[in-house]
């Protein structure tokens, strides 16, 4: 199977948008770069999973060319039964590395309807960007354009994202109006 088909392939609209017999969504940390190799080998032991993908414009030498890349590098859900021997036949996968929990060690369901919300965007075919996850207060570093590199702390302020730079010593600070996607936590 390539690698454009396997990550196509599971890209289908969820039959049942509720939870049923038990079975849960979970988020699964990968190798970086092993992905497609992940889901292929996962699908391939017959576990159903989800790895939404984008395709972005990939610049070579000599030519340009569309490739699928994860919207979520280095993660990709799986639908199993909540149960020790789901969880440690995934968890043998090569390339795999671990369930994402708040509890260590402890997988934590992922809300279907998140689950149908990125199946339906990623169908859509539209120009999605990843975009960080941040909370207020958070700090933060602009990661691109002639701020590159200051960082300070992200609020919100009628409905934008600004980025306040502070000078303890003064105990004052300046805001500047930011996109949260050129920003990255520090």
């Amino acid at each position: 199977m390539d690698m454009e088909s396997t990550a196509t392939q599971k890209i289908h609209p969820v039959k049942n948008p509720t939870f049923s017999n038990g079975v849960y969504w979970y988020a699964v940390h990968v190798k970086s770069r092993h992905e497609f190799k992940v889901l292929e080998r996962l699908t391939g032991s017959g576990v159903e999973t989800f790895l939404p993908v984008v395709e972005r414009l990939s610049r070579w030498k000599d030519r340009n060319k569309l490739i699928d890349f994860p919207l979520f590098p280095g993660y990709l859900f799986v639908h199993i039964h909540k149960v020790y021997d789901n969880i440690l036949s995934v968890l043998k996968i090569p390339g795999v590395v671990r369930f994402l929990g708040i509890i260590p060690g402890e997988p934590q369901p992922v809300p279907e309807e998140q689950i149908v919300s990125l199946r339906k965007l990623v169908e859509s075919k539209k120009d999605i960007d990843p975009y960080p996850y941040l909370k207020e207060g958070e700090m933060v570093r602009i990661k691109s354009g002639p701020l590159a590199g200051i960082e300070g702390v992200l609020v919100e302020k009628y409905g934008q994202h600004m980025l306040v730079l502070s000078v303890d010593v003064l105990q004052q600070g300046a805001a500047v109006k930011i996109a949260a996607s050129d920003v990255e936590k520090t």
